[in-house]
């Protein structure tokens, strides 16, 4: 049924702000940048941003994981660009390990790094 992870939507009141700080962190610029969606490209994936956040609420009750090649550098990263720490690097089981940092808009960015 479920294939990959094709898109994950982050919801923010500040488009521009949100924009900048996703150029910055993943040192991408978007693809597609529009007032409703802005959407960058992510080795084949979507990361889209968008300013409705009329069904957003406060919390978030899922994580999309982003593999990443050194989740410390990752974390150090996204932390510098005033992210902040939700769960520390943890190891899941054969040296696999995950980490939760949040945007400053509030949502959360799973980390993950396979050996």
């Amino acid at each position: 049924m479920f294939q990959k992870l094709r898109t994950i939507i982050y919801h923010t009141a500040d488009l521009s702000a949100a924009k900048a700080w996703y150029t910055k962190a993943t040192g991408k610029e978007p693809y597609f940048d529009q007032p409703f969606y802005v959407g960058f490209d992510i080795n084949g994936f979507e990361l889209g941003l968008d300013p409705d956040t009329t069904h957003a609420g406060t919390g978030n009750h899922s994580v999309a994981y982003w593999k990443v090649e050194n989740i410390d550098e990752a974390v150090a990263h996204l932390l510098s660009l005033e992210a902040n720490l939700v769960q520390e690097k943890t190891e899941v089981g054969h040296e696999m390990y995950v980490a939760i940092v949040a945007d400053p808009f509030g949502n959360n960015i799973g980390l993950i790094q396979h050996g």
